[in-house]
């Protein structure tokens, strides 16, 4: 209730303020929510834009709620770039309201067609919102967000298009390097069995089988008899490692190794990876190229 009634009050004082007149020679003030669309948004705006980010480190987007801080950088945006497909639970209901009002936000979800959006019966939209996890579709994301910088900055063009031209020969680098990585997995050992299902898009594009525990939000619980099937499921298809992430509990993993072993088989944990959030600025992992082959590394060295 608390969070619903501060979504409102920010509501209220987004439609009620006057958007800022910008002078030829200001930066665009630039909002993202999650930290896989703000290290986007730095590498194709660099210092031309003044970005800032709602969401840090760890952060889990479906648990987000709203800070003080947040209503002033939200009020002071140009431009708000957000996941979308309900990623940001009740905060897309604040940028949907806002868009109607005149303020530009941008969810950055609508790049990739509906025909190519994995659906859901156990989510809010219908469609799995982890879409990052395939790069062809973070080259669609960075193309879509390139001509929005452009709309709405048009004298910094030329910037944005090469910083976008560099970015997506980057994307292109790190595709190959995880398909040749991949390919040394036997088939029959890609299975990732992780804390919420948050994996199905790497799934589809790099040809393995995906288990969450906990559906496509982790605002939903993983009971019982969901642990007990999946252990059992992990035994019978001799499942060698599973995997916690940086940005939900271990406890659901843990519940999960323990039920496992009371099977009387084993199963590992094959270590932390980054789903919902970047790691740490100054990391490797701090960015999207150095997160996705980190998770891979991780998966295929567990795995093995």
């Amino acid at each position: 209730m608390k969070n619903t009634i501060a979504l409102l009050f920010l509501s209220a004082l987004l439609f009620s303020c006057n958007s800022n007149q910008k002078t030829e020679n200001e930066k665009l003030q630039v909002v993202a929510t999650t930290t896989m669309i703000a290290d986007l948004l730095h590498n194709l705006g660099g210092d031309s834009i003044e970005l800032q980010g709602l969401m840090g480190a760890g952060v889990d987007p479906h648990l987000y709620k709203a800070s003080e801080g947040d209503v002033s950088k939200l009020l002071n945006a140009d431009l708000i770039f957000y996941n979308g497909l309900h990623l940001e639970g009740k905060l897309v209901d604040v940028f949907e309201k806002m868009e109607s009002q005149g303020i530009k936000t941008i969810a950055v979800g609508e790049s990739i067609e509906k025909s190519e959006l994995i659906g859901s019966d156990y989510f809010a939209s219908n469609y799995d919102p982890h879409i990052w996890f395939s790069v062809s579709n973070w080259k669609k994301v960075t193309e879509f967000t390139t001509k929005k910088l452009i709309e709405h900055d048009p004298k910094n063009k030329s910037l944005y298009q090469k910083n976008s031209e560099t970015y997506i020969k980057k994307l292109d680098q790190l595709q190959q390097s995880l398909i040749a990585k991949i390919e040394t997995l036997p088939k029959e050992k890609r299975i990732l069995v992780t804390a919420h299902d948050a994996f199905s898009y790497f799934g589809k594009a790099y040809g393995f089988q995906v288990v969450g525990l906990q559906g496509l939000s982790t605002a939903t619980e993983a009971g019982v008899k969901d642990v007990q099937k999946l252990a059992t499921f992990i035994i019978e298809q001799e499942v060698k490692a599973i995997f916690v992430e940086s940005s939900v509990p271990k406890r659901t993993i843990e519940a999960l190794e323990e039920a496992v072993k009371s099977k009387n088989h084993s199963v590992t944990i094959g270590g932390t990876l980054y789903s919902d959030a970047l790691g740490n600025p100054d990391t490797n992992e701090g960015n999207y190229l150095g997160m996705f082959a980190y998770n891979v590394d991780t998966i295929i060295n567990a795995l093995q």
